[in-house]
């Protein structure tokens, strides 16, 4: 495990929640649109790296637990950021006619199971995190908690419950980068020190 490639997740980490924190602003005076649609759909992308670095960080420390709350949360984060593409990207520039004629099959009960998967992902990866104590609490709480409600929740109308989902989202996600960041700086001076002591001395 190298510095750089947690440092590598942290900053893909911090650009999607960003990618989140942002456009939610801008639609608490604007309401939902094309511009703010785009970066909402390309979030869950850059979220991917994250996870990643996060369970390469904590690993040993989560154990059996943290392997499996990995790949859940994983495959259920591809499949909801799959929706997300396809309902800010695509069904958001149709008519509600057409979207209810869209939404026929087995289009629905795959949205529903994808956030379910998504939730149930998150709830257990933030409970290894908050179980491994390496990163701040707080936000594995918040991971554990807030994000599998955001799973279900945000495909309710614009409001400001769903607003401010966006923005505890966007935060939790941007102090977890910022801690992975800073956890992986001092992984890198310790193992330079270890290193060092371990070379031949005289």
């Amino acid at each position: 495990m190298s510095s750089s490639t947690l440092r590598a997740g942290a900053l893909c980490g911090l650009l999607s929640g960003l990618l989140i924190t942002l456009p939610a602003l801008v639609e608490a005076f604007t309401g939902e649109t094309s511009a703010t649609s785009v970066p909402l759909a390309l979030s869950p992308a850059f979220a991917l790296p994250l996870l990643t670095a996060l369970h390469l960080r904590q690993g040993r420390a989560t154990g059996r637990l943290g392997e499996i709350a990995h790949a859940v949360n994983l495959v259920g984060l591809g499949l909801f950021g799959g929706a997300a593409f396809a309902s800010n990207l695509v069904l958001f520039h149709f008519d509600d006619d057409v979207v209810d004629e869209t939404l026929t099959g087995p289009t629905i009960p795959v949205f529903i199971g994808s956030a379910a998967v998504f939730a149930v992902g998150c709830a257990l990866f933030g409970a290894a995190t908050v179980r491994a104590r390496i990163l701040p609490r707080v936000p594995a709480w918040g991971y554990a908690t807030v994000l599998p409600l955001f799973a279900f929740l945000t495909s309710l109308p614009d409001s400001l419950l769903t607003g401010a989902l966006h923005l505890l989202v966007g935060v939790i996600l941007v102090w977890l980068s910022t801690a992975l960041w800073r956890t992986s700086g001092r992984e890198h001076l310790n193992a330079e020190e270890d290193l060092i002591s371990s070379r031949p001395r005289g």
